[in-house]
């Protein structure tokens, strides 16, 4: 198990790792008002709880305000940020779930093998079972003395719970553009190196003056954007294993530490000393 901060009361924020459940990561914030974070998406699913206070919480195109008792969901890919409102205290659980896993779950409750995740339409709700089985869920995560057949035993029911309360089989799926996945497809499989939009748009088959605003519209930021998110996912899994900062910086394909410190801080409101522990 790894833990970059000893105690969860600390305004650091805390994450929660177990190399025996490499499907899911936890970080608590506990004292929100100077956690800002820019526009950013994940390749996993994202879903967090708002412990007390209140925040602005950024989803697309839309910003909500939100308080304790929400729940916040975050589809891989989605665009969103939380921010302090007005420097109110605000603190939250998260929880990070890997995507193929949670797909897995999805076929298991009699969604379709044909297709790959099915993406929730709810971005954050007031249920109060869902938020009661979050806090749970988490408390027994981080719980040093719960046995693993408990952690994932607490996981799969919660997220079968979330499926079938907020993503029934009936939800109709968002239109696929494939010459657009195929762009971000490559921008994934390249994302260390210094890309050209020409690259990306041979790949793609498609106009520069086209891509960049389709590209925009249907993942909520430009190409460059999911570029450099890329590379900051790219980053978290070489620190989690344990690679050192400077050497991450550079085969992420930033031009130096500081610049990669920068951006790691706005897309996680974290250092990369304190995610990396």
């Amino acid at each position: 198990m790894s833990l970059n901060a000893t105690d969860q009361l600390s305004p650091a924020p805390y994450f929660w790792r177990d190399e025996a459940l490499p499907f899911i990561e936890a970080r608590t914030i506990a004292d929100g008002r100077k956690v800002c974070y820019t526009r950013h998406s994940h390749e996993h699913f994202s879903i967090g709880a708002i412990t007390a206070g209140k925040s602005l919480y950024i989803h697309g195109a839309s910003t909500f305000q939100i308080s304790a008792g929400t729940v916040v969901l975050m589809n891989p890919g989605d665009v969103h940020a939380c921010n302090p409102l007005y420097d109110q205290p605000w603190s939250y659980h998260m929880l990070y779930i890997d995507t193929a896993w949670l797909t897995d779950l999805q076929h298991q409750l009699g969604f379709s093998t044909e297709l790959g995740f099915r993406p929730f339409t709810a971005t954050h709700t007031r249920d109060v079972v869902l938020y009661s089985g979050l806090i749970e869920l988490y408390e027994v995560l981080v719980d040093e003395q719960a046995e693993h057949l408990h952690k994932q035993s607490a996981a799969v029911s919660f997220f079968t719970e979330v499926q079938q309360r907020l993503n029934p089989s009936t939800t109709p799926v968002r239109e696929v553009n494939h010459k657009l996945e195929r762009a971000a497809e490559y921008i994934r499989e390249h994302c260390t190196e210094a890309l050209k939009l020409e690259a990306i748009c041979q790949a793609a088959e498609l106009s520069p003056s086209y891509l960049i605003r389709a590209f925009k519209q249907y993942y909520g930021m430009t190409p460059h954007a999911f570029l450099v998110n890329r590379r900051i996912q790219f980053a978290r899994t070489q620190l989690r294993n344990g690679e050192l900062i400077a050497d991450v910086a550079l085969a992420a394909g930033f031009a130096d530490q500081a610049h990669f410190q920068r951006t790691f801080k706005q897309h996680l409101a974290a250092t990369p000393g304190q995610y990396r522990g």
